[in-house]
């Protein structure tokens, strides 16, 4: 006999990548922080637009890595 928790990875696994994407976005923003925060309406317009030119590909994310090494060439 299968677990609710068995079903619903069985479930979510026969969903679209992008929604498997949301669904883990949304998972892990639970796990974030215990206390419960709320961003104001002008702060969650502009991470879905955000949001928005990253699943489009209107902006090119950089590496951490790359742009700590050209701060540390720019201060040292």
């Amino acid at each position: 006999m299968r677990t609710a928790t068995e079903k619903i990875v069985e479930d979510v696994l026969s969903l679209s990548r992008e929604s498997r994407a949301f669904l883990a976005e949304k998972l892990l923003e639970s796990l974030d922080c215990e206390e419960v925060f709320t961003a104001s309406p002008e702060w969650m317009k502009e991470i879905r637009r955000r949001c928005r030119e990253i699943d489009d590909g209107t902006v090119k994310l950089i590496p951490a890595e790359v742009v700590f090494e050209e701060l540390d060439k720019n201060l040292g």
